[in-house]
């Protein structure tokens, strides 16, 4: 069977064998040296009077996050230890990440600094933003001219 050369196939190929090359090297070194600083995946939704921010951080002790409010960036923070590990061990796969981690987003509407909550159960962190009032969404009722009772003059 004859197969027809695709050099865009070959360039994927290529590519893909690259990536697996950088990532074997990259899980061989000796991350313990250093700790990384990994990013915090997010939920964000906004409802009518509050955002809320949902993260999250299993295994992190909620004493060990720090949440900062500052012109309208919330700022979230935390690190993880890695557990010590003896010398003559050879992890054969290590996922679970630790380090430092920060997420900073900046919403786009006036937030009530100081009515801010946070809750963190079964290692979920929740945030609730309340928007000021200002800019609350607020229903406008439309007005419309008063109709004229249609009846005829000679009432019918």
């Amino acid at each position: 069977m004859l197969t027809r050369w695709d050099p865009f196939r070959e360039m994927v190929n290529l590519r893909n064998t690259v990536d697996r090359l950088f990532d074997t090297t990259l899980n061989d070194l000796d991350s313990t040296t250093q700790p990384m600083t990994w990013g915090l995946a997010l939920d964000v939704v906004e409802q009518d009077d509050a955002f809320l921010v949902k993260a999250s951080v299993p295994g992190i002790n909620p004493d060990d996050l720090e949440i900062t409010f500052t012109d309208n960036t919330l700022t979230i923070k935390g690190s993880t230890k890695s557990e010590n590990e003896t010398k003559d061990s050879h992890y054969h796969l290590r996922e679970r990440r630790y380090g430092s981690f920060a997420r900073s987003i900046t919403l786009g509407s006036r937030i009530k600094g100081d009515a801010i909550q946070a809750k963190y159960e079964d290692g979920v962190l929740t945030l609730t933003l309340p928007k000021s009032e200002e800019v609350k969404a607020k229903r406008i009722q439309i007005q419309t001219p008063k109709m004229i009772d249609a009846k005829s003059r000679n009432g019918k």
